[in-house]
C-alpha cells in the first residue's frame, strides 16, 4: 500500500499564521531599533525581518505537507551561499529570532511561538535596560590639546589628571605624546555612570577652547 507523503494545506491556518507573523515582525523591528546597539543602519536592517519571518512561515508550511518537498529543501539549502556579511553578532541573533518565529508559525505552533517570542524579546529588553546603566565603564579617553604645550607639558598633564580624578573611579595613562605645540594623551578609565561621563567631558572642554575630547569603548566605538 503506497504511503501518502502529501498532506493538505489549510489556507485559513496559513493566513492566520502570516497575520500573526506580521505582528511579531513589527514587534521585532521595534525591539531592534530601540534596543539594538549595532553600528549599522538599524532602520534599514530592521526592514529585513518581516521578509525573513514571513518567508520562513510560507516555506515551512508548504514543506511540511510533502516529504518530497522537505527532501528537496535540504538539497537546495546545501548549495545556497549567502555572500552578505553579518558584521555584528547582535544582527545574527535578531535574524535567528526571526527565523525561529517563522519556523514556529510554519509548524502550526502559533500560541507557543507568540508566548515564547514575546518572552524572549521582553527578557532581552530587560537585560539591555539593566546593562545600559553600566555601559560607560572601561572607556578609553583620548585628549588632543592644542597650544603652547612644549613649555610646560607636565603642568597640562597635571590639570588633566586632576579633572579626571574627580569623575573616574580609576584612570590609567596609556599614551603620552607632546609634539609641535600639542599634547595627545590616552587614558583607560573606569566610569561609574553616564552622568559622570557627561560631567567629565564638559569639565575637560572647559579647560581650553583648543581641547578635543573623545571617548572610546573597548571595541573602539565612538561614544562622544
Amino acid at each position: 500500500m503506497p504511503i501518502d507523503t502529501n498532506a493538505p494545506i489549510s489556507l485559513l491556518s496559513l493566513i492566520i499564521n502570516l497575520v500573526v507573523g506580521v505582528g511579531l515582525s513589527v514587534a521585532l523591528r521595534w525591539h531592534f531599533r530601540v534596543f539594538g546597539s549595532t553600528l549599522s543602519n538599524r532602520e534599514e536592517f530592521a526592514q529585513v525581518f518581516p521578509f525573513i519571518l514571513l518567508t520562513t512561515v510560507l516555506i515551512i508550511t508548504v514543506v511540511k505537507s510533502s516529504l518530497a518537498l522537505s527532501l528537496g529543501l535540504v538539497g537546495a539549502l546545501s548549495i545556497v551561499r549567502f555572500r552578505t556579511p553579518i558584521k555584528e553578532p547582535e544582527e545574527l541573533a535578531y535574524l535567528f529570532i526571526a527565523i525561529a518565529m517563522g519556523l514556529g508559525l510554519g509548524a502550526g505552533q502559533t500560541i507557543v511561538t507568540i508566548v515564547a517570542g514575546l518572552l524572549i524579546l521582553t527578557v532581552m529588553a530587560l537585560l539591555k535596560w539593566s546593562r545600559a546603566e553600566h555601559v560607560n565603564k572601561n572607556l578609553y579617553l583620548s585628549i588632543d590639546w592644542r597650544g603652547d604645550i612644549d613649555k610646560q607639558p607636565q603642568a597640562y598633564l597635571a590639570q588633566l589628571d586632576e579633572v579626571i580624578g574627580k569623575h573616574a573611579h580609576r584612570s590609567d595613562l596609556r599614551r603620552y605624546d607632546v609634539r609641535d605645540g600639542s599634547l595627545d594623551v590616552t587614558y583607560f578609565l573606569d566610569i561609574a555612570s553616564a552622568q559622570n561621563l557627561s560631567e567629565l567631558a564638559d569639565e575637560l572642554r572647559g579647560l581650553s577652547d583648543n581641547i578635543g575630547v573623545t571617548f572610546l569603548d573597548q571595541n573602539q566605538l565612538p561614544s562622544i
